[in-house]
């Protein structure tokens, strides 16, 4: 499992609503996002994209806690939740956040990549049934899960 990082991502409470305000938001370079869920009512606020960008990109990718802290609101815990990304220009346009409570199991979902080759289909074709798997830990988890567990007929 990857260690936790002390990341702290700034926000801006978020008065506005709908589309024109979004749009003016991300093309200032902002991202709208709902942080819900926990001891808390759900919050709407604005996160610079470069922030969020940079905690995408990590090792631990969309599995990153963080803490998120904006304005007039108590700083919390958070994980994506989910996110929604621009289909062309491939930018992240919104996220969402579920705000985690100490003790408490985070269950998420970690790609599966299987490394190496299987002792049964040297000149076969294997078909995997299943890329992701979920995961279930108090700490960090990891970008993804890598396997190289040779298949064996026994």
């Amino acid at each position: 499992m990857a260690e936790k990082k002390d990341i702290v991502v700034r926000a801006v409470r978020r008065d506005g609503r709908g589309k024109n305000d979004s749009r003016r938001a991300r093309r200032n370079g902002q991202v709208p996002v709902s942080m819900y869920g926990g001891a808390g009512e759900a919050v709407s606020a604005l996160v610079e994209l470069r922030d969020l960008a940079a905690i995408l990109r990590s090792d631990t990718g969309r599995n990153t806690i963080f803490t998120l802290d904006v304005e007039g609101v108590e700083a919390a815990e958070v994980m994506f939740a989910d996110r929604q990304i621009h289909p062309v220009k491939m930018r992240l346009i919104h996220a969402d956040f579920k705000r985690l409570v100490k003790g408490e199991k985070i269950e998420a979902t970690v790609p599966l990549r299987l490394v190496g080759e299987s002792i049964g289909v040297r000149e076969q074709v294997l078909t995997i049934a299943q890329d992701e798997i979920q995961r279930a830990a108090r700490v960090q988890l990891e970008r993804e899960v890598v396997s190289d567990e040779p298949c064996s007929p026994d």
